[in-house]
């Protein structure tokens, strides 16, 4: 009677196991499915880019000196100010200089009484000559004595100008409008001609300066389209090729490519862009540098390895490694892991695993 009731106990334990499995396979089967963006993936229409790295800057950039040799008295901006055309940025010392005005004046005033002499001794001799009581001689005489003086006193004049021009280089300011990116010098530094003091670039306008490769340059033209990404934002700026340098001698073999942007709101002299030239090719060049682009956006991340889920023919999503290679613009190149027209997730609206159903927007 005992093994009896062990029977059926042991029974009942496996019915319960069993429905209980049963009921877990249910639920598994009843998951809903999430709802998706789906892309897929091309591969002939695509590899028509060229990319190029630089950076923003301003059009129009100066390293301010001075022309004089003296000490600085005052520093007037600090980095990062905004200045006005014409607005004084530092004062030189100008001493020597006023020692050189007063010569100068006293210079003008010895000229002038000369001159003065000169002239009223030719009009008595031309007097004489009118009398017949002075000679062709003297009167030519004292006509070249007072263009001389005349001379001597032009001379005068332009040392002084020579010497307020100097003053002039004693207050240095502003040669546009902009933003003061760095100085160089403080109060009581000695200033030698050529040696910077302050440097500013002009805020109205800001490109991307980015170095194209030699083996790629030809494929840029003036105002072609381009799409800017700045590195550190990540945010793409639309803008059109402005100025092509046509000499790499002085670049290691990079050309210069500057990029007038569409929008320049929101970005700062000195960062990190990326630009993305879309070309045409030939059908060799084609076939020959074609690749797989997909949205930085449907890239899951987990540690260093990068995946994405793809999607079977039953739209059952599956997470794949894939190998990346450069980015272009909100696009990243896939190297290995995609076959052409396949498709994959490229937004979910919940969390996407292995095995779940996704159903197409």
């Amino acid at each position: 009677m005992k093994t009896i009731l062990t029977s059926i106990s042991f029974l009942a334990l496996l019915g319960s196991l069993s429905s209980c499995s049963n009921q877990a396979e249910q639920k598994k089967v009843e998951l809903p499915a999430i709802s998706a963006t789906i892309g897929q993936t091309a591969g002939s229409n695509q590899g028509k880019y060229v990319t190029a790295s630089g950076k923003i800057e301003a059009e129009n950039s100066a390293m301010i000196s001075t022309r004089l040799m003296g000490f600085v008295t005052d520093i007037t901006v600090k980095t990062g100010q905004k200045v006005s055309q014409g607005q004084l940025l530092a004062r030189i010392s100008s001493n020597d200089l006023a020692a050189k005005k007063a010569q100068a004046e006293a210079g003008i005033a010895q000229a002038n009484a000369g001159y003065n002499n000169a002239r009223k001794d030719y009009e008595r001799f031309e007097a004489l000559f009118a009398q017949k009581s002075a000679s062709q001689k003297e009167l030519d005489d004292m006509s070249t004595r007072m263009e001389m003086a005349k001379a001597g006193l032009e001379a005068a004049k332009q040392m002084r100008n020579e010497v307020m021009a100097q003053f002039s280089y004693s207050n240095i300011t502003a040669p546009f409008s902009g933003v003061i990116t760095g100085t160089f010098m403080k109060k009581g530094d000695m200033a030698n001609p050529g040696m910077p003091i302050i440097s500013m670039e002009g805020a109205s306008k800001l490109q991307a300066v980015v170095m194209v490769s030699e083996s790629e340059i030809l494929n840029i033209k003036n105002g072609m389209k381009a799409d800017v990404t700045i590195k550190s934002t990540q945010k793409t700026i639309k803008g059109r090729v402005a100025e092509m340098s046509s000499s790499a001698q002085n670049t290691g073999g990079q050309y210069i490519v500057k990029i007038n942007l569409d929008e320049p709101a929101q970005i700062l002299s000195g960062m990190f862009v990326q630009a993305v030239f879309p070309i045409e090719r030939s059908a060799s060049a084609e076939s020959a540098t074609s690749m797989t682009l997909i949205p930085k956006e449907a890239i899951i991340e987990e540690g260093q390895l990068k995946g994405i889920y793809v999607l079977n023919d039953q739209n059952i999503a599956l997470l794949r490694w894939v190998r990346l290679g450069k980015t272009y613009g909100n696009d990243v190149e896939v190297l290995s892991g995609l076959s052409e027209n396949e498709k994959y997730v490229l937004k979910a609206d919940g969390r996407l695993f292995n095995g779940v159903q996704i159903k197409a927007k």
